[in-house]
Formats: structure tokens, C-alpha cells, sequence
């Protein structure tokens, strides 16, 4: 019912996508900008520093959703490399708290970190915070997990760690997008763009809080980690950019056309509004499915195994993730065709 959320009718997908989780789909603004930047491309008439703008804007409209100033924010191009700046950072003999079953671009950048005597300690995600003490140096988890949806109890988690004086590091690559954040409160975030913020896989985000900001080595720092970019491509000395931007990566220009469109469509939308659709919508699937409502635009399910082919006999389209169904509900979905997958998967789904 595309008149009561206008917003699904700038998506052209075949059928029903329930898969954001995975893969976020683009908006027509996005594959429009792409669109014509490749075509620029194939005629020769691309001029490099015209996407520093580009670039730029995304920066700030990202620094905007998660409620951070863009001097804070660095731009990459995966979330793994990014934990790996702060996981290289952290003093030898540290000590990583993380949640159990944690997704591995989290994780594995510290416990790689083995030979300096840096430990990793898993616990269940329900229990992170009350597991935070004085010998915590570091938290590392996503505000929304991969696996299920399960939604960290980030304000416990920063309270804890105020108490005990441990960093804070949160993967919003599952969040922003459909569930408010302020990433100011943590002293680095990360984010991953190809999923609930409809982007091109490639292009990554990283905030870091201006208190930590000199603790954090730019090892990755090439020339567009300069404060001119334009003017530190060859020589030394070192000129790095004073803000976030030290941690500036070479971008994948034609990745950042896309990513900065669909940044400029979501925040048309809101974020107040991107979280209560995706939860009515999530609602709807539950309802019509005889399950119970969620607090998640993730819905983790046991599935009997006629479920993919009834899934496939209305070209419906989810994921599967830990041995279980994921659904993902977003901004190109309505409750209408929430409701009638539900009512065609009622009876084959368990929590």
C-alpha cells in the first residue's frame, strides 16, 4: 500500500525484499546517480576533485543521522579495517570485553592483536554491561546484532564504562539508518553503508570522539588523509587533516555518488520516521504470522522447510543467518505486503 508510504514507491525491486539486513536495496535517487557518473565515466569526462564535494556532503549527512559534528567522522571503505585502527591503538596487555557469537569484523581485529598480549573476552550480550569492571579497557559490540536483531543495551554499556574508565567502541552497521543513534557517546563507532543505509558496498564510516582522537594511530594515512589532500600527494613531511579526516582513506569515488544519494534520501525521510515504520512493519509480519511483535527491524525464526518454497512461489526474498530465517523490515517495504507474507508463512515460523 504504497499510498499510505509513499517512501516504498522509489525502490523497483522484483517482489518481496525482506533481506536490508544482507543487503540494503537502492533507492531510484541512488541507481540515477550512479547511473550517470558511470555514464561520465565511459565518455572520459571524470575530474577527480569534483567528488571531493560529493564526498563532503555525505559526510556531514552521516555526521547528522548519528548526531555527531563531521569533524568527527572519517570515511573508509569496510568496517573491519576500521576496528583495526583502534584495535592497533590499544596499549599492549589490553583487555577487550565483547558480546558471545559477536560479528567478526568486531572481534577478530583485536584477538589478531594476541601477539601484544591483547585479550578478548566474550559474554553474553545481556550481560555486557554488568560485566564491565576496572580491568575493562576497551568494549567492542554492534548496537544491533547481526545474527538475530537483539538490540544492545547501549546506556548501560556507556554508564559502565564511564564508571570503570573503559572505551567504547559500537558497530552501527545494523543500526543507523532505522533505529536512532548518538554515536557522541561512545569513543568510536563504526558503521558499514550497504545495508539499512542503501549504499553501494564499499564506503564505511568511523567516528571517533575528540577526547580520544590523539590516542588513535592514522596507520592507514595516505594522501587523502592530508588537510589538503590536493597538496599532500607526494613528499614528507607528514601533513595529516587535524579533525577525523586524518583517518581518511582514498575513496571509491563512484561508491560515494551512490552512497551520499541514498544518505540525502533517508534523511528526506527521518529518522524517527525510518524507526517507526520499520518496527510497524516488522508488527505486521509478527501478527499476521501469529508471532508475537518485536522490538527489532530484525526478526530472527525458526523456519520448517517448506518455508523456502512457499517464500519462493511469491518471489519473497530473506536471509539466512546462524541456521535460522532473517527478516529484515525497512523503508521499501509496506505493511501490506508485510502482512500477506506473514499470512502465507503462518504456521511454518517459531521464535
Amino acid at each position: 500500500m504504497t499510498e499510505t508510504w509513499p517512501w516504498a514507491s522509489h525502490f523497483v525491486a522484483h517482489g518481496l525484499y525482506f533481506a536490508t539486513a544482507t543487503c540494503g536495496l537502492p533507492p531510484r535517487v541512488t541507481s540515477g546517480a550512479m547511473d550517470t557518473v558511470l555514464a561520465d565515466w565511459r565518455r572520459g569526462r571524470v575530474e577527480a576533485p569534483e567528488f571531493d564535494a560529493v564526498i563532503a556532503q555525505a559526510r556531514e549527512r552521516y555526521a547528522r543521522l548519528v548526531g555527531v559534528d563531521a569533524s568527527t567522522v572519517a570515511i573508509g571503505h569496510q568496517v573491519s579495517p576500521l576496528v583495526g585502527l583502534v584495535a592497533d591503538s590499544v596499549p599492549d596487555g589490553a583487555r577487550v570485553l565483547t558480546a558471545a557469537g559477536e560479528f567478526t569484523s568486531v572481534t577478530f581485529p583485536f584477538a589478531a592483536q594476541e601477539h601484544r598480549g591483547v585479550s578478548i573476552t566474550e559474554v553474553p550480550l545481556e550481560k555486557l554491561a554488568a560485566s564491565i569492571d576496572a580491568s575493562t579497557d576497551l568494549v567492542a559490540v554492534s548496537a544491533v546484532q547481526s545474527a538475530d536483531g537483539a538490540i544492545a543495551d547501549l546506556d548501560a554499556i556507556a554508564a559502565a564504562a564511564d564508571r570503570h574508565g573503559a572505551k567504547v567502541l559500537v558497530d552501527l552497521t545494523q543500526a543507523a539508518g532505522w533505529l536512532p543513534v548518538q554515536a557522541g557517546r561512545f569513543a568510536y563507532t563504526v558503521c558499514g553503508t550497504y545495508k539499512w543505509l542503501l549504499s553501494p558496498r564499499g564506503t564505511a564510516f568511523l567516528t571517533v570522539r575528540e577526547d580520544v582522537m590523539d590516542s588513535l594511530v592514522p596507520s592507514q594515512a595516505g594522501w587523502y588523509a592530508g588537510e589538503k589532500p590536493w597538496e599532500s600527494i607526494y613528499g614528507l613531511p607528514l601533513r595529516l587533516a587535524k579533525d577525523a579526516r586524518r583517518f581518511d582513506v582514498s575513496p571509491a569515488w563512484f561508491l560515494w555518488v551512490g552512497t551520499n544519494a541514498s544518505l540525502g534520501f533517508l534523511e528526506r525521510v527521518g529518522t524517527e520516521e525510518l524507526h517507526r515504520h520499520a518496527l510497524e512493519v516488522e508488527a505486521a509480519f509478527a501478527t499476521a504470522a501469529d508471532l508475537r511483535p518485536g522490538t527489532s527491524a530484525i526478526r530472527s525464526l525458526e523456519a520448517d522447510e517448506l518455508v523456502p518454497a512457499l517464500m519462493g512461489g511469491v518471489d519473497a526474498v530473506a536471509s539466512v543467518r546462524a541456521g535460522r530465517l532473517r527478516m529484515s523490515f525497512h523503508v521499501n517495504n509496506t505493511v501490506a505486503e508485510a502482512e500477506h507474507l506473514g499470512r502465507l508463512l503462518r504456521g511454518y515460523l517459531r521464535d
